[in-house]
């Protein structure tokens, strides 16, 4: 087979189709992106659960006299000294579960609310007395906090149990379904692309089927024949390809580093690195040659009928 004839009928079949070719570029780049955008969204989603996961702390918030007057779990009034103590004690006991115990005093706890919300209404008018002493408790596995919400929910002198790992979870449940989403307007647009593909190589076909008539009588293989609309899908695709590679780049370079950045502007946020992105690049790349390539193949053993 010659280069050479391959390579002119790749550049006529283009140019001859050139809007539809530029839909597909197109259609291609957007579903190629989303993709690569929904991949990325995933490794972002599990650097940040390792990351907040790891700090993740279990409350255990003790009665106050103001609770004992208002609070059903607090009917036998505020918590004593020698609950406390046994609280303590139990915690330390749990050296299987439990990494570390802090505790948190009224005092601490007034002055940590005064520094987050000083500048909420409700601020001036509340007292140290009014605040919950509480025992902050690290745990060697954040998925095992039932076993403290067991142990110590309901007990004589806790107000309550609280779990920070719900509120994160609420969190990573809505960066999840994003996700999901994404993924589904990039699996529509893959199908938008596929159409595109195939109708632009059966039209290319139908303009040349002289050409490929002459082909078939003087006795050309099937596949010398398909080459040239394969290639041109396939050029095509990875020029969508590279399109897609350059705004997934361009995304973290304004995004993260520059730009808005993110990075600079929200600390609490471990961003994903630039390996997360190069790595993901060649599979575009590769995905975008071999789906229009393949697009095209089967288009043309139906259509040509070689």
């Amino acid at each position: 087979m010659r280069a050479q004839f391959v390579l002119s009928e790749i550049g006529v079949g283009l140019r001859r189709n050139l809007t539809m070719t530029f839909a597909v570029i197109v259609s291609v780049a957007l579903s190629l992106a989303l993709f690569g955008g929904s991949l990325l969204m995933s490794d972002q989603v599990s650097t940040m659960k390792g990351y907040w996961y790891d700090k993740v702390n279990v409350s255990v918030f003790l009665c106050n006299k103001s609770d004992a007057e208002s609070d059903p779990n607090c009917a036998k009034g505020a918590v004593t000294e020698d609950q406390k103590k046994d609280i303590l004690s139990d915690l330390k006991k749990m050296s299987t579960v439990v990494q570390t115990v802090t505790y948190e005093s009224q005092d601490s706890a007034y002055k940590h609310y005064k520094e987050q919300f000083g500048d909420s209404p409700l601020a001036s008018s509340l007292t140290p007395d009014q605040m919950q002493e509480s025992y902050r408790i690290k745990l060697k596995d954040p998925e095992k906090y039932q076993v403290i919400a067991t142990a110590f929910d309901g007990r004589d002198g806790v107000q309550s149990v609280q779990d920070q790992k719900g509120i994160l979870d609420n969190l990573f449940g809505l960066l999840n379904g994003m996700n999901w989403a994404a993924r589904a307007v990039m699996a529509l647009m893959l199908v938008v692309a596929l159409m595109l593909i195939v109708n632009t190589v059966r039209v290319s076909a139908f303009s040349r089927r002289r050409e490929t008539g002459i082909m078939r009588l003087v006795g050309a293989s099937g596949f010398y024949i398909q080459a040239p609309f394969i290639m041109e899908a396939a050029v095509a695709g990875l020029i969508g390809g590279t399109v897609a590679c350059g705004f997934l780049v361009i995304a973290r370079y304004f995004l993260i580093d520059h730009g808005l950045a993110l990075s600079e502007k929200l600390n609490l946020i471990n961003f994903i690195g630039w390996e997360a992105v190069l790595t993901k690049l060649p599979l575009i790349l590769a995905t975008s040659l071999l789906m229009p390539a393949l697009a095209a193949f089967f288009a043309l053993r139906k259509y040509l009928k070689v």
